[in-house]
C-alpha cells in the first residue's frame, strides 16, 4: 500500500438499509430554484416547495453526502425521503422543531407552526 492509495471493494455501497423511506412528489411553487441539501430535514425546507409536510418530519433527502436536489420554479419532482439517524434531537433550519421528534409534543408543535410558516 502506498500512502494515500484507496483500496476499494467491487461490490456496490448501499446506504440507509433498513431505515424508513417515503416517496413525496414535491413542486416548486416559487419563481426562481430552490436547492435542498442531503441533511436538510425536509420538513423545514422553504416554503415555496409544495408537499404533504406531515410526512416529511424527522426526514432528509435520501440522496449521497454533499449533494443536492434542484426544484425549478413551477416544476415537480418525485423524492425519496429517508428518517434522520441519531436520537432523534433536531435544532435550527427553520426553528419550526426544537427537541426531540419522537416527542408527541414537539411533534404537535411542529406541525402547528409550520401552519404559520407555509402561510
Amino acid at each position: 500500500m502506498r500512502p494515500g492509495e484507496f483500496i476499494l471493494e467491487e461490490t456496490d455501497i448501499e446506504a440507509n438499509v433498513g431505515r424508513k423511506t417515503v416517496r413525496l412528489t414535491v413542486r416548486n411553487a416559487g419563481d426562481r430554484p430552490i436547492q435542498v441539501g442531503t441533511h436538510f430535514h425536509f420538513f423545514e425546507v422553504n416554503r415555496k416547495l409544495l408537499f404533504n409536510r406531515e410526512q416529511a418530519l424527522g426526514m432528509r433527502l435520501n440522496i449521497p453526502a454533499g449533494t443536492a436536489v434542484r426544484f425549478e420554479a413551477g416544476q415537480s419532482h418525485e423524492v425519496e425521503l429517508v428518517e434522520l439517524a441519531g436520537d432523534g434531537l433536531i435544532h435550527g433550519f427553520n426553528r419550526l422543531v426544537e427537541g426531540n421528534i419522537n416527542d408527541p409534543d414537539v411533534r404537535k408543535a411542529a406541525l402547528e407552526k409550520m401552519a404559520e410558516f407555509i402561510k
